[in-house]
């Protein structure tokens, strides 16, 4: 038998590094924030992570089996999902909402569209979108329980604002989070109220470094991201570095620069196009934070980001080699 010489098109580059390895190596990254989660909301944090992953495992399995295609549950997409959302939700959200959110995310936004990779938006933001537009005032029930860094006592769950909602009470700069006691320090370790992946900006942080360092994302779109975010709200924010650290310290900014706004499907194909499409992110969720009646904009400024990636592909594109050129 004459051996075959396949040829195929460019490009010819192989990697082992497929989808599951992928999603197993987010999910590990994601894992000291949500212990983190773990200590400062208790067992509710561990129930919302539980149902958000049962509601998207559970709906690509069921949407799988009842169209007759082959399980993807093993790729670990689904639970990636589960838990970004979990992450962008309160850990006061009822089981059943969790289950809805997820059961949206992955039927909605990730399987009407065709399954991974083809989704224009990412599966979890819009099932946060979706929960809180549905369920405004379940989605805005913050919870904080947290430690008393001086006597490092556990505190008892409590109802709170958020240190982004603070700031809508119409005092000017940082003044209403010091009456309110919380501090940069509070920010960074997670002793704040908020959605349970406002737990510890260090650690978020560590578990991106983590991605960055495996080669699973680029360090272009979060850096851009944040350092737009950080430029912005100096100029804005009359020129002070406390104020601008906080606002890279609050809400889900730190989760959203490593997490969702690096997402492969959403976001640009070229570095040109990343640079254009975190800018453009940091710069709306600058502009809702500050002037926006509502007080947090990551995760509409990356859907809105994510909306554009089309269009910034379209006319960003690498310079392609051997063309010939057009004669006049």
């Amino acid at each position: 038998m004459e051996n075959k010489f396949i040829v195929s098109s460019s490009p010819h580059i192989r990697s082992n590094e497929d989808t599951s390895y992928i999603m197993k190596q987010v999910v590990l990254a994601l894992v000291p924030a949500a212990l983190a989660a773990v200590y400062f909301f208790r067992i509710n944090a561990l129930f919302v992570m539980f149902f958000c992953i049962l509601g998207t495992v559970g709906s690509e399995f069921l949407c799988q089996k009842i169209t007759k295609q082959k399980s993807a549950v093993g790729d670990f997409s689904a639970v990636v999902t589960g838990l970004l959302l979990a992450f962008n939700v309160p850990a006061a959200l009822p089981w059943w909402m969790c289950i809805l959110g997820g059961a949206f995310a992955i039927i909605v936004v990730k399987m009407v569209f065709g399954g991974i990779g083809n989704n224009f938006v990412n599966p979890a933001l819009a099932g946060r979108a979706f929960l809180l537009a549905s369920f405004p005032v379940a989605m805005t029930a913050w919870t904080k329980t947290g430690v008393n860094w001086v006597t490092m006592n556990s505190l008892d769950a409590v109802s709170t604002a958020t240190p982004l909602s603070f700031l809508k009470s119409g005092a000017a700069g940082l003044e209403p989070l010091k009456q309110n006691g919380v501090s940069l320090l509070d920010m960074a370790l997670g002793n704040i109220g908020g959605s349970i992946g406002e737990t510890c900006a260090i650690l978020i942080l560590l578990g991106g470094a983590y991605l960055i360092y495996k080669g699973i994302i680029s360090y272009i779109m979060p850096v851009c991201y944040l350092g737009t975010i950080f430029i912005l709200s100096f100029l804005l924010g009359g020129f002070s570095f406390e104020f601008a650290m906080f606002q890279i310290l609050a809400g889900g900014v730190m989760l959203g620069a490593f997490f969702m706004l690096t997402d492969y499907t959403t976001s640009p194909m070229t570095k040109k196009g990343q640079i254009i499409y975190a800018i453009l992110a940091g710069v709306i969720a600058t502009v809702i934070r500050l002037y926006g009646g509502y007080p947090e904009g990551c995760s509409y400024s990356i859907l809105l980001a994510n909306v554009a990636t089309p269009l910034i592909d379209k006319y960003v594109n690498n310079r392609v080699f051997g063309e010939v050129a057009k004669s006049e």
